[in-house]
């Protein structure tokens, strides 16, 4: 990371101020809880919403580079065009 210029984005979904961390230089995306492989984090809290969650990654976060290798807050890492093929079954299959 050193020398690289992280940029905030705000995915709000798995909690309201929720934001991934995108270093566009080490194509990398810190994504905590908004993205997992496999699909959103959880939103099954009272401050969490699903239809948000996943409009912060089909807006924020799927835009990005294919090749961004994502980092999320628990288990195994993946990229954006890994994910983003499945977007539609995370909508069917609801939080």
């Amino acid at each position: 990371m050193a020398g690289t210029e992280p940029t905030a984005i705000h995915t709000p979904g798995h909690s309201p101020g929720s934001v991934c961390l995108h270093l566009p230089d080490a194509d990398a995306l810190f994504s905590g809880d908004t993205l997992f492989s496999g699909g959103p984090g959880a939103t099954g809290r009272s401050f969490s919403d699903f239809p948000t969650v996943i409009a912060s990654i089909r807006d924020r976060l799927l835009g990005l580079p294919g090749h961004t290798r994502v980092h999320t807050g628990h288990g195994d890492g993946t990229t954006v065009a890994r994910e983003a093929p499945h977007l539609g079954e995370w909508i069917r299959r609801g939080r």
